[in-house]
């Protein structure tokens, strides 16, 4: 009986230092350090959309080019272009952690020439966009932010 406590505390044990070693290494992968960089044009009556490209390039190397649709509802009417956008990720482990779709939110009003600056987040990565280009805007809106790779 003292025998098999043991080899069952033991196995315990072992168990709990494999996965304590598992997430202490995952938590000590580097973050990839990536970046986005896009076009967006998009429209809004009611109902939100936009869509464009960009490329996401990491410090080590990897790049990818993606498809950008944003998509959502709320009280909004516009339309506008972002050229030349920028965005930084977090918590990226893996060039595929970017893809997906990104809860998005929020309230504009504008006209002309104007900028934009979101945080945005899937899971635990995070994404923070910032831009600046024309249209016009007001409203409300609420959605969601995907990025697939481009074909």
């Amino acid at each position: 009986m003292k025998h098999r406590y043991l080899a069952a505390t033991g196995s315990v044990l072992a168990l709990a230092l494999a996965m304590g070693l598992s997430s202490s290494a995952r938590a000590a992968e580097a973050d990839l350090g990536c970046k986005l960089k896009f076009s967006l044009t998009g429209w809004s009556v009611i109902y939100k959309h936009a869509e464009g490209s960009g490329v996401v390039t990491c410090e080590n190397g990897q790049k990818i080019a993606v498809k950008i649709e944003a998509k959502g509802g709320g009280l909004t009417v516009g339309k506008s272009h972002i050229d030349n956008g920028t965005g930084k990720f977090t918590d990226v482990h893996k060039i595929d952690d970017v893809l997906g779709t990104y809860a998005q939110g929020d309230a504009s009003i504008g006209a002309g020439k104007s900028g934009t600056a979101q945080v945005l987040t899937k899971g635990t990565v995070s994404l923070a966009l910032a831009g600046a280009g024309e249209g016009v805007d007001i409203g409300v809106s609420f959605g969601g932010f995907t990025l697939s790779r481009a074909k």
